[in-house]
């Protein structure tokens, strides 16, 4: 049996949480059978030390069943994904930036809840509040959205970053540092790439990229629990995760799965920010255009809070496309003091843990 047939045969096995392989993820590292023993050798970062007890497992399983196969030895190299006590919570982790205080998930299950949007109003909102407190440039925004950046747009960048070395320099408007593969490619190339070049690129832009001293990386996620999500857990000790829902059932149904997922590989739920949440006309009249409560549901099956509702209005998404988040164009405006309390909130959670709600 050829290395190549062992690894199709090692396709079987998920990672835990995800629908995506271990083969696909990249993390067989060689396959080989010998005399009789299937030797297959795994490599992956994770602080969860069961883990790599589970894949061990589930790979003799696999390989026991195979035609030739009388002896199994797996090897599994596991580096650390978490950073000695008393540093950065990124220090000590091999080629994660250093001097970036506290990480955190922007994600959602499905998409059109509109996540982009709202990473982009809370990272200029956490940037307002640490220029008040005499910290401006304290905040990062990492596009991870690789298939459909949208994050260059909603910040009014369409410049191209510099290199510094073998460094990437992020760009910045609104006091946000932001780097996103919509800076990397043209308008009009899509990007067709399999799960490890997603992989790699979400990789390369937590290594090298020049964030220098952050008090807030914020990273946005695409939709779902796929490669980016794994790669990205894989990288950077994730301080916690905030997960984008709007009110409705389809959407809170999956946005439920991406917080069982974050809980999964031991990534903190900050809470549940519940996006288009009501409507007022111009009577005054609040009309829940996607039903009521899902937000609060969602956050109580997850045992964590609901940090906030955003009401939907249109100068939220013209601010979008005019690359004027409404936080910066409308400072005043009832979403824009939202998205503040939001990252108040943040802020407080990531500094002190609080029990489950």
């Amino acid at each position: 049996m050829t290395p190549e047939a062992i690894k199709e045969a090692l396709k079987q096995v998920k990672y835990p949480g995800f629908s995506r392989d271990i083969v696909s993820f990249g993390l067989v590292r060689s396959a080989a059978l010998i005399d009789g023993t299937a030797k297959v050798s795994l490599a992956l970062t994770t602080s969860d030390p069961k883990i790599p007890l589970f894949l061990k497992t589930e790979v003799e399983k696999c390989l026991r069943v195979l035609p030739g196969v009388k002896e199994t030895i797996v090897d599994v190299a596991v580096a650390p994904a978490k950073a000695p006590a008393g540093g950065s919570n990124l220090a000590g982790v091999s080629g994660a930036p250093k001097g970036i205080k506290y990480s955190v998930a922007i994600a959602s299950g499905k998409g059109g809840v509109g996540k982009s949007t709202f990473a982009v109003n809370l990272a200029c909102a956490l940037a307002q509040i640490l220029t008040e407190q005499g910290r401006p440039g304290r905040v990062g925004l990492m596009d991870c959205d690789i298939y459909g950046p949208s994050v260059p747009l909603m910040m009014g960048i369409h410049a191209r970053p510099s290199v510094e070395g073998d460094s990437l320099i992020p760009l910045e408007n609104h006091g946000v540092k932001v780097m996103s593969m919509g800076f990397l490619v043209d308008d009009n190339t899509p990007v067709v790439w399999r799960g490890p070049m997603v992989m790699k690129t979400v990789q390369q832009f937590v290594q090298n990229v020049k964030w220098g001293e952050l008090d807030v990386l914020l990273i946005d996620l695409p939709p779902g629990t796929g490669d980016a999500q794994l790669s990205l857990v894989q990288t950077i000790p994730l301080d916690g995760a905030i997960l984008v829902t709007t009110p409705q059932t389809a959407a809170t149904q999956v946005a439920r799965k991406g917080g069982l997922m974050f809980q999964k590989v031991n990534v903190p739920l900050i809470g549940v920010a519940e996006n288009m949440s009501f409507f007022v006309d111009p009577a005054g009249i609040r009309h829940d255009l996607f039903g009521e409560g899902g937000g609060a549901s969602t956050a109580q099956s997850l045992g964590t809070a609901l940090l906030g509702q955003v009401p939907l209005i249109p100068e939220i998404r013209t601010g979008g496309d005019q690359g004027v988040p409404i936080v910066v164009g409308s400072p005043e405006s009832e979403a824009a003091e939202t998205f503040r309390q939001i990252a108040h909130a943040m802020l407080a959670r990531v500094a002190k843990p609080t029990p489950k709600e």
